[in-house]
């Protein structure tokens, strides 16, 4: 079981670069990058706010559950 990011799918579809996405969010782009790239261990509710806000979706639009048991 995991968590994926797909943020990079959402940048990709809003045609928004990680430097950019970083400076709008208020986030370093180091941080970016660790989320873009599924090595974030958790995220927070903020951070998921302004991301949603700025790639204009929904939480599931960004993070997905999927269970490696099915």
């Amino acid at each position: 079981m995991e968590i994926i990011v797909n943020l990079d799918v959402m940048m990709a579809k809003r045609k928004i670069s990680a430097g950019e996405l970083a400076e709008r969010v208020g986030i370093s782009p180091a941080n970016l990058s660790i989320l873009k790239n599924n090595k974030a261990k958790a995220i927070r509710f903020s951070t998921l706010m302004a991301l949603c806000h700025e790639l204009q979706c929904q939480p599931g639009d960004i993070l997905e559950f999927r269970d490696d048991s099915l």
